[in-house]
């Protein structure tokens, strides 16, 4: 299915969430041509232009998630109730390992239907060791901006044989798919490398990772400090805990994506404030692997850039940045209280904060002349976000919004969601293959 690509689209009668570094709210319009924000707010007249009445609807940035797996959105449901590790090892591995190109590519598009639906333009995602190529496919016609990367694992125990890697093989798919993919798509698809934690990762893969990363000039992408188990079993082999091995080895720079972040010491939160790292929030992956509860207040702080995102849908199970944002909040207010993570700063983290995370603050996170056209339309008339006189945005957006209330989204420009209804995905296929796909790859494991 194609979306609408006209060369410009006027939005008309928004009101209008800027999120630039004044937050500033203006009722007007905007004017898009080709991917780019040229104008914005009132006089604005394009007769040749392709028109969206907004009527009042409130225009937000896209969603930027910044730590996503599309190849486990067919596993929702099945590794349930279970801690980090275990989870790891008697569900996803084995059903990661009997993934095949089909099943990858109808995960990946089920998985960013959901992501377009509720908001989000932007992910940072992980996939799996084989079948890459699958998910980028499935991003190039989705329409969705990405930076995705093969997972890499060379090490490790109770690691099903269909995802041990040798370093030297891992590292050359990683460049072969860095190639082939990076920088498609007008630029809206980039590569990050991916190994996936130091418990699967050999030394010599790390480095690896650490040189290709520098000769390509790319986001590395990894999960740190999520779990004490975790920690111990680095410890235990490394000598030291995650982050100061990572410093340690000179992975420890600015290119450096570390999801969850957990359990840091003071040592590790100056080691990632001094070298520049970025770090991913989960707080629903977090509480539901009861994981614990990172220390993002202090991290924010610190300066040190924070991004939110859903993680996987078998440990969520849903990706919908409103609920993140919610429980982003709320956890917090819990420990520190009521006044801390208001509803500004986490619509921050879910937009520019995001972007930040990923290195694309000049080009997406907020509507500004000049950026990216990723774009949402919500509309805000009905009873859970009423009532709406003299009602603060940011609260109504934040605390009351759902998914359900997303009827608009562009990105790079184009309209890839209309209606409320995706025009990039095939939905009744996607479903009925997504159930196919599984029941093929359930019967590859026995199950």
């Amino acid at each position: 299915m194609e979306s609408r690509t006209g060369t410009k689209i006027w939005i008309r009668d928004a009101l209008i969430v800027t999120m630039n570094e004044g937050n500033e709210v203006i009722s007007g319009d905007v004017l898009v041509e080709n991917d780019r924000i040229v104008r914005i707010g009132s006089g604005i007249d394009a007769p040749d232009a392709e028109v969206i009445e907004a009527d009042g609807k409130v225009l937000l940035p896209g969603f930027v998630q910044t730590h996503i797996h599309l190849c486990q959105t067919l596993f929702r449901g099945r590794a349930d109730d279970l801690a980090l590790i275990d989870w790891l090892r008697e569900r996803i591995w084995p059903l990661e390992a009997a993934h095949s190109e089909d099943s990858v590519y109808y995960s990946a598009l089920l998985g960013i239907g959901e992501l377009i639906r509720s908001g989000t333009t932007t992910i940072l995602d992980m996939e799996t060791v084989h079948h890459t190529d699958a998910a980028f496919r499935a991003i190039e016609e989705s329409g969705i901006r990405a930076l995705s990367g093969k997972v890499m694992m060379d090490h490790g125990t109770e690691v099903p044989l269909a995802l041990q890697e040798k370093t030297e093989r891992s590292l050359q798919e990683s460049v072969d798919l860095l190639e082939k993919w990076h920088g498609a798509a007008n630029g809206r698809i980039q590569y990050a490398f991916c190994p996936r934690f130091v418990v699967s990762c050999t030394e010599a893969l790390l480095i690896g990772v650490r040189d290709l990363s520098a000769q390509y000039g790319v986001r590395v992408h990894t999960h740190a400090s999520e779990n004490r188990d975790e920690i111990a079993l680095v410890e235990s082999e490394r000598g030291m805990r995650n982050v100061v091995y990572l410093d340690h080895i000179g992975l420890a720079r600015p290119n450096l994506i570390l999801a969850h972040s957990i359990w840091l010491d003071e040592e590790e939160k100056a080691i990632i404030q001094k070298r520049g790292v970025k770090v991913t929030h989960c707080p629903g992956s977090n509480m539901k692997l009861a994981s614990g509860i990172a220390e993002v207040p202090a991290l924010l702080e610190m300066d040190i850039p924070v991004g939110l995102g859903a993680d996987g849908a078998p440990c969520n199970n849903n990706l919908d940045m409103f609920q993140e944002m919610r429980l982003a909040a709320f956890i917090q207010k819990v420990q520190h209280g009521p006044t801390v993570m208001d509803a500004r700063k986490v619509l921050r983290m879910a937009t520019m904060g995001g972007a930040e995370v990923l290195g694309l603050e000049g080009e997406i996170g907020s509507v500004e002349i000049g950026k990216k056209a990723d774009l949402q339309l919500l509309d805000l008339e009905d009873f859970h976000v009423y009532p709406s006189h003299d009602a603060d945005i940011f609260s109504r957006v934040v605390y009351a919004a759902t998914r359900g209330d997303v009827d608009t989204v562009l990105i790079d420009g184009k309209v890839v969601m209309s209606g409320k209804q995706v025009m990039t995905i095939d939905r009744h296929r996607v479903l009925k293959e997504s159930d196919r796909s599984l029941k093929a790859l359930l019967a590859r494991i026995g199950v």
